[in-house]
């Protein structure tokens, strides 16, 4: 068979397919739906999941303009209709149309939030049309009015001749439709560090917190309406790095770092949302010099083995962003802020000076986040945290006790086998230095850490 040609129209997402019919003396064959040539000519992967047929046994039979909220793939199984297409959604395409008549050889994508009508040119014609959401009893939509003058569909049989329903005579002028809100962005953990700066980015983003939607109930997550979200950020985390070494700890751990994300991965493969979600250095072991995205996974304790098995869940994900980040800081509670306190109160304190990274401040985290959405990078894992020199746990503190008005001399640098003395720690890795090289290359510029810092050290 030969690959199909796909033809743009005014309406934006709305594309029309040729079609590849081979006809001989006992009829015709098409492939009518194949997602491999499809996708590769520019067509959406969507996803069907239903297949709709509707016969119309006579000429002039109308039904229409309803703007269900999925995507659909329109075509005839015989005989020829005139379709036509409105654009519901809120936007500056709103109200726009597009008209082509229907054969064997000619398809339609319709994207969510366009209204779909056709009209029957013979009698007998069995319209088909691919749907990627289950139809749900009661669903509202918006539709619209056949004969709005303001869209002015030029129907080839006049409507008052044509076979239509009470229900769709009776539908709304343009001027008084619903106009299709897109589908909703939803910030998982809001409450959270990174929640909150994500919050700044995404400002009408849906908020849910641990009381709303604990990531670890799998049922309760399932139950979620999904079908109402395109873009899912999943901040929450259980990051009690050393309590994830009690028996408590260690399942609290799994449930939240591995079973939530598994779970997420695989809603969102069902419906279609595109999943981010965040890791951590910790996947690594911390030998090599640099941590690339393609460095296998090597986890030294139960949290580290737990972002890891989230990891390779979201991977499973079609549509996904892994932000793999080190040493964060945010709002509340952090080595930043702990680092400030002692230097006001005048403590000289004891800190790791063989374990180094860079500081990734939620701010950057949330601005990547939003970055590569924007330029619509490839799906996949990415590596970020703030730019510049790497340094250790020590010259941090030292620079926090600098930018508080402190000598830096009041830090002492000490190894991690020295600190850990005595206490019931979880393996750290050394060296958590990300490569941000692929990052970088979507045109996303990383903050230098230390400039980051002392803007953040001014902040109350």
């Amino acid at each position: 068979m030969s690959l199909p040609t796909l033809e743009t129209t005014p309406i934006p997402g709305l594309v029309v397919l040729r079609l590849d019919l081979r006809e001989d003396a006992r009829g015709w064959f098409k492939e009518n739906w194949q997602r491999e040539k499809m996708v590769a000519l520019g067509l959406p992967d969507f996803g069907p999941v239903q297949n709709n047929m509707s016969f119309n046994a006579k000429r002039g039979t109308t039904r229409g303009i309803h703007t269900e909220p999925w995507d659909k793939f329109v075509s005839v199984a015989n005989g020829r209709a005139f379709g036509a297409w409105v654009d519901m959604r809120e936007g500056e395409s709103f109200g726009a149309v597009f008209t082509v008549e229907l054969d064997p050889a000619t398809a339609v994508f319709v994207p969510r939030g366009v209204g779909n009508s056709y009209q029957t040119l013979e009698d007998g014609v069995t319209y088909s049309y691919l749907v990627n959401e289950h139809w749900r009893p009661a669903t509202p939509y918006p539709a619209l009015d056949l004969a709005d003058a303001t869209v002015a569909i030029p129907w080839p049989i006049p409507l008052d001749e044509a076979e239509i329903s009470d229900k769709d005579r009776a539908n709304p002028a343009l001027a008084e439709a619903e106009r299709m809100a897109p589908k909703k962005t939803l910030i998982i953990g809001a409450n959270g560090q990174l929640g909150r700066a994500l919050q700044v980015e995404f400002p009408d983003a849906e908020l849910a917190d641990l009381a709303d939607l604990d990531v670890t109930y799998t049922d309760a997550v399932t139950a979620w309406p999904w079908h109402e979200y395109q873009l899912v950020l999943n901040a929450a985390a259980y990051t009690a790095v050393d309590a994830a070494e009690t028996k408590e700890g260690r399942r609290a751990a799994w449930a939240a770092n591995a079973q939530g994300p598994a779970t997420l991965s695989r809603l969102a493969a069902e419906h279609r949302f595109t999943l981010v979600h965040y890791s951590s250095d910790y996947v690594f072991d911390g030998t090599a010099e640099t941590h690339t995205e393609d460095e296998p996974l090597s986890p030294l304790g139960v949290y580290a083995q737990t972002k890891a098995a989230g990891d390779i869940a979201v991977g499973l994900a079609p549509r996904h962003y892994l932000l793999r980040t080190s040493w964060v800081i945010g709002e509340g509670k952090n080595f930043v802020r702990t680092m400030q306190t002692l230097a006001e109160k005048g403590v000289t304190p004891s800190v790791v000076d063989d374990q180094v990274g860079r500081l990734t401040f939620t701010s950057e985290l949330s601005r990547a986040t939003h970055h590569l959405l924007d330029v619509d990078a490839p799906y996949g894992t990415y590596n970020l945290s703030n730019g510049g020199p790497t340094t250790s746990w020590a010259d941090l503190a030292k620079e926090v006790y600098r930018l508080s008005g402190r000598s830096a001399d009041d830090v002492t640098p000490v190894s991690t086998e020295e600190y850990s003395a005595g206490k019931e720690m979880a393996a750290r890795p050394s060296n958590s230095v990300l490569d941000l090289a692929k990052i970088v290359a979507t045109g996303f510029e990383p903050e230098d850490a230390l400039v980051a810092l002392a803007r953040y050290c001014e902040r109350p």
